[in-house]
């Protein structure tokens, strides 16, 4: 099987480019996107050479590296290069730096709203706790809006591999937060590992503080871990979630809870769970009325931003300009975004899809 195709790469999508707008002016909103992930490869081999630290070849040589594979070796292996990055963030200006470039890609990606998602026990050790790193993240991301014009907020998420006791510290971490720069809490990694119900009390704990459910669920595992998701979790989107169109009774289940549906093209296929980009069911979830935000998850480690996760997408379902302007619309109004900007969003793509064509992306 084929790697995923990255930003680098382009495809004849038979759509004449004096018929499609440019991809990186729409505005839309970026909800999905993870921490470490976000980093720039270029960053990421300048810490490391700063450091000493020898990156495997599949971070330096290869990349994008090739993972092609949603059993548990794929999946190691992946979490392993994950650790691997997130190891040369040493100092707080590489905090500051990683989330300013994330900041800087979002925007020429046309974002005008992006979700941060972070565990902050991933890195508490490094940075004296995790309050400590969190405030720092938060802080981060204040700095990279006023200087990128960027509005950002942060999702605190917990690592499903962990106990569920962790995730109900982070829950009540999360809840400190909420209003000030914290907008959700999340439940992300091997979602074959842990049972959803256990940790339920955790999202209990969110929810009171006003945060938003945001858990991963239905990639690696069917559609029965997005019905468990729903049940346990009360989810207001869900990380990914395509596998509830292998069951009709459960994408009706999405579709009755008005659950958002965050959906990560190029890592579906970089994780083997689907082959190509055209079995990624975008098409089949619009169709059923789920609202769907394509996000890029993890940059780094997949080889695509956000922009790229359009064109791919309307490279493979031949998706037009309206089409693509509604998948952007449903982005902003899944968001966690103040009112007021996902207004000025919404009328943004309106714009974008009334201007006349001049160029292609």
């Amino acid at each position: 099987m084929s790697g995923p195709t990255t930003d680098r790469q382009s495809a004849d999508d038979g759509i004449s480019a004096a018929h499609r707008r440019p991809l990186r002016a729409l505005p839309k909103a970026h909800l999905h996107l993870h921490f470490t992930g976000a980093m720039r490869h270029e960053t990421l081999l300048e810490l490391a050479d700063r450091d000493g630290i020898r990156l495997p070849a599949a971070l330096r040589e290869e990349w994008p590296p090739q993972l092609s594979t949603a059993d548990e070796k794929g999946w190691f292996r992946f979490q392993r290069l994950y650790d691997v990055a997130r190891s040369v963030l040493r100092t707080e200006d590489d905090v500051r730096r990683l989330v300013r470039e994330a900041a800087e890609d979002d925007v020429a990606d046309g974002c005008g709203w992006t979700e941060i998602q972070v565990d902050p026990s991933g890195y508490a050790a490094r940075f004296d706790g995790v309050t400590a790193f969190t405030e720092l993240v938060l802080d981060a991301v204040a700095e990279a809006g006023r200087s990128t014009g960027l509005e950002m907020a942060v999702v605190i998420a917990a690592n499903r591999t962990r106990h569920p006791l962790d995730a109900r510290l982070l829950a009540r971490l999360a809840a400190q937060y909420a209003g000030r720069g914290v907008v959700g809490f999340g439940l992300s990694n091997d979602e074959r590992r842990g049972r959803t119900e256990d940790f339920a009390a955790a999202f209990q704990i969110a929810r009171r503080a006003g945060l938003a459910s945001v858990p991963h669920g239905g990639e690696l595992r069917g559609p029965q871990a997005v019905a468990s998701c729903l049940r346990e979790l009360a989810p207001n989107r869900l990380g990914h979630g395509v596998r509830s169109v292998e069951d009709p009774a459960v994408l009706q289940q999405v579709v009755n809870a008005g659950v958002a549906l965050e959906v990560c093209p190029v890592s579906n296929v970089a994780l083997g769970v689907y082959d190509t980009i055209e079995e990624v069911p975008v098409p089949e979830l619009m169709s059923a009325g789920i609202p769907v935000a394509l996000g890029a998850d993890d940059p780094l480690l997949f080889g695509s931003r956000l922009a790229g996760q359009y064109a791919l997408v309307r490279a493979a379902h031949r998706l037009d300009d309206p089409a693509l302007a509604e998948l952007a619309r449903m982005s902003v109004r899944s968001s966690l975004a103040p009112e007021e900007v996902r207004a000025r969003l919404l009328a943004d793509v309106d714009a974008w899809l009334g201007d006349k064509v001049t160029a292609s992306s």
